[in-house]
């Protein structure tokens, strides 16, 4: 089962403070490059996985698309969601991405946030999106880049002039890292980025897009604490299609 790490209580404290929990879409510097990779919504039927507080689910209403299911494994992240939704189209299910089960067939679009990285069994859960996708539907995700999150010990390096590093190490040593992120003892799934792509294609789509997000120059002109993130890669983008 996936770890629940939001339902406990100071991982939640502290991610309700985050500009994302805030903001929603907005306060995210990566929504507007994930945001280009997505098709038109008007009509689509849409599953969010990893929906929290249902940003992207309420989005995708008002973008017009025809019903919006969105999925979360943490009972206090979809009371959130409710509670800020209002569309009859829109609705909310408890789910374990370990153990996902979808009708075949049924969806237009899948859309993840920052969640794959958390999945053990992320081939499995590739496959049961790839057949609930009609013929020609997409996937597009956002998930901690292979970079970010190889590292043991994870955590900016700074030498004498002031310089920052990102150490990369067992880069190649696939498998869980326990970081204390919001709360200690968080687990995350490292890949490399080949395995990553890899295990897409093996499950039977075709990559459309895939992006080692960096801020652009309008990101850092409207919050320039970002400039550390053209250091290394923190988030990766993909758009792929059945």
């Amino acid at each position: 089962m996936t770890q629940n790490i939001y339902d406990t209580p100071a991982f939640f404290e502290g991610y309700s403070k985050m500009s994302r929990s805030v903001e929603g879409l907005a306060g995210a510097p990566e929504w507007p490059a994930l945001q280009a990779l997505l098709p038109p919504m008007s009509g689509l039927n849409v599953v969010d996985l990893g929906c929290g507080y249902g940003w992207f689910s309420r989005w995708a209403q008002e973008q017009g698309a025809a019903q919006v299911l969105g999925l979360d494994v943490s009972h206090k992240m979809l009371a959130r969601a409710r509670a800020m939704t209002s569309a009859p189209t829109v609705t909310y299910a408890i789910a374990d991405l370990e153990q996902l089960d979808l009708p075949a067939g049924t969806f237009e679009l899948a859309y993840s946030s920052l969640a794959f990285h958390y999945i053990v069994d992320l081939k499995r859960l590739f496959q049961t999106l790839h057949q609930a996708l009609v013929s020609g539907g997409r996937l597009v995700f956002s998930i901690e880049h292979p970079i970010f999150m190889a590292p043991r010990n994870p955590g900016w390096q700074v030498d004498a002039q002031g310089r920052k590093s990102w150490p990369v190490d067992s880069y190649q040593l696939e498998g869980p890292r326990v970081t204390n992120w919001l709360a200690e003892g968080v687990i995350k799934q490292h890949r490399t980025l080949g395995t990553l792509l890899n295990m897409l294609i093996q499950t039977g789509f075709t990559l459309s897009h895939v992006q080692e997000w960096g801020p652009s120059e309008a990101d850092l002109k409207a919050l320039p604490a970002l400039a550390e993130e053209q250091e290394r890669p923190m988030m990766l983008l993909v758009s792929a299609h059945r």
